[in-house]
């Protein structure tokens, strides 16, 4: 077990001190993050919490739990060491200079538009067709 734990189902409105005084109830502190969206600034409900020891993250998990936190139930979980791999891609750019924009697009939910494993098959000819367009 590491030391450092994740909450979450936040509140947005939670804020840095707020979990620093909850989570001291389980033992000594030493960091909390909070990550921010970059283009609003606002909480993006989750964070994480670091401790000095392992014994006082296991107790925050145990303790904390299911704890009522600005009207939710927060969920407190080990942290993982990596971050999770989400499925389908990001898909390509352009590389056409057409003076409507252009290339793009794809990824996102495999078998959906342009992301995951798919067979070519259902890809075949679709350069010819957009030539016709064209």
């Amino acid at each position: 077990m590491g030391t450092k734990v994740f909450v979450g189902n936040m509140s947005f409105d939670t804020t840095r001190e707020e979990l620093q005084e909850l989570f001291a109830q389980a033992g000594e502190v030493t960091e909390v993050v909070v990550p921010t969206d970059r283009m609003s600034g606002r909480p993006r409900g989750f964070a994480f919490v670091s401790f000095a020891t392992d014994e006082a993250a296991t107790a925050a998990i145990q303790k904390l739990d299911g704890q009522e936190l600005g009207g939710r139930n927060l969920r407190v979980n080990e942290a993982s060491a990596e971050r999770p791999m989400r499925p389908g891609g990001g898909g390509g750019g352009g590389g056409f200079s057409r003076p409507f924009g252009g290339g793009g697009g794809g990824g996102g939910r495999p078998g959906g538009p342009g992301g995951g494993n798919r067979p070519k098959g259902s890809r075949r000819n679709v350069r010819a067709r957009k030539r016709s367009i064209w």
